[in-house]
């Protein structure tokens, strides 16, 4: 497993009270530490190295040796009673972040300069040389682990890992919206680990990805014609065996079509940008007050036991003094428990509810999500088709409207499979590009 370095934390320095003798002292020392409860104390973690940057290109890479990558949202994973409890989390949250992590790491990839255009798209596409994608395995505001894999257009397996990191608080100071979060460590160990795999690349080998990417987007568009262009490599890859004449008009109608599906991807990964956005925020506050939950319950020895529990405790300790009928000389004793128990009972319940508050944020984020992917409204040859539903179901309709627009482009609706092609000189005109609007 990749581990990134957790940084190390600090530890809260308590202080001495003088000392007592017989009962007062006791029963003071057991005030004490619920008073010492209310305080957040972090438990030193293992040291941390240097932080991990991300691999800057030196040199200005040739365009046609940049790689299109696409990065599918992050799968949720399955999130267990146990998960759910302990992590603070719900099923909402979880497909929030997938979203949220694949969006900071295409922001991450993107200016590094070893790639072409970085797309976060809903699902696998031919339309790009290289596909990442991803499963949360853990995520509380203190740790992030994660398994991601990609594979480039050949079939070839680039990365197949599991990431993981652990900050503290203070990490989430030096946060900057859409450029650096709490967990940069992580992303840019990702970035650098795509990167280096990259290197191990000649000029050819990547020409070659590029080329099986366009003839397998050929193949799903239009089966028959490019069925023949790739086979199945001893790796259970694939490779081209051909390639089409560079002029060829069918070639050419599949890279306008290709053009097409880029322009509805880069419409969608907007909405996946405006949702990063919006979700920042309260995402980071939530994270925040979850990773000072957890320190609390690491404190008091046990993730059952609480600040609440702990302050009605002392409340009630307090309660049994009076009932005891012990002397007056208790009377400050009993009161300073009861305030103790008090400022961890207001203290726990505060920390409770701020969470609450963000994590009901982020759930209330992820339910519009699906309301603001506005419909689109998609004009191919004088005929206009509606898109309509969440990102996921959106492509997926466009997905199936490419073969259809292909075959109305080449004339080929209702022609004998076993009639020759017409030649290139009654081939139909390039189609005009086609107008993506949002319906208001």
């Amino acid at each position: 497993m990749g581990r990134v370095p957790a940084i190390q934390e600090r530890r809260s320095r308590q202080r001495r009270g003088r000392p007592l003798s017989g009962h007062g002292a006791t029963v003071l020392l057991a005030a004490s530490a619920l008073l010492v409860a209310g305080c957040g104390s972090v438990q030193p973690r293992p040291d941390g190295g240097e932080p991990v940057q991300a691999d800057i290109a030196q040199t200005e890479i040739p365009e046609q040796l940049l790689l299109d990558v696409g990065i599918g949202v992050f799968d949720p994973g399955e999130l267990s009673e146990e998960q759910t409890e302990e992590e603070g989390v719900h099923s909402e949250i979880r497909e929030a972040e997938g979203r949220f992590i694949a969006v900071h790491l295409r922001r991450t990839m993107q200016p590094t300069g070893y790639w072409g255009a970085v797309r976060v798209i809903p699902t696998d596409t031919e339309a790009v040389d290289l596909y990442v994608q991803g499963e949360i395995l853990r995520s509380d505001g203190e740790v992030l682990a994660v398994r991601v894999s990609a594979h480039d257009a050949t079939g070839r397996q680039w990365l197949e890992r599991e990431y993981e990191a652990a900050v503290e608080p203070d990490a989430y100071l030096d946060g900057v919206k859409g450029r650096r979060d709490a967990f940069q460590d992580l992303y840019n160990t990702i970035a650098n680990d795509l990167v280096e795999r990259r290197r191990e690349l000649d000029a050819d080998e990547v020409l070659e990805i590029r080329r099986v990417a366009k003839l397998r987007f050929a193949s799903s568009v239009a089966p028959d014609p490019f069925a023949d262009y790739l086979q199945s490599s001893g790796d259970g890859g694939l490779q081209a065996v051909r390639l089409p004449a560079e002029n060829d008009p069918m070639m050419g109608r599949v890279l306008q079509i290709r053009q097409r599906e880029y322009m509805l991807i880069d419409t969608l990964s907007a909405y996946y940008d405006n949702f990063y956005d919006d979700m920042w925020g309260s995402y980071e506050d939530w994270r925040v007050h979850r990773i000072k939950e957890l320190e609390n319950q690491r404190e008091l020895g046990r993730k059952s036991l609480n600040r609440t529990l702990l302050g009605a405790a002392a409340i009630v300790g307090a309660i049994a003094l009076e009932v005891a009928g012990v002397g007056g000389s208790t009377a400050g004793l009993r009161n300073l428990m009861i305030l103790g128990g008090a400022v961890a009972l207001k203290s726990g319940y505060d920390l409770g509810q701020q969470a609450k508050i963000h994590s009901d944020a982020i759930r209330e984020l992820g339910e519009s999500f699906q309301a603001d992917v506005t419909p689109m409204l998609v004009e191919v040859e004088g005929q206009t088709m509606k898109l309509t539903g969440s990102a996921e179901a959106q492509y997926r309709e466009w997905r199936k409207l490419l073969q259809q627009i292909y075959l109305t482009e080449t004339g080929l609706v209702g022609l004998d499979p076993d009639q020759p092609d017409d030649d290139e000189a009654s081939a139909p005109p390039p189609a005009q590009p086609p107008r993506i609007q949002l319906e208001r």
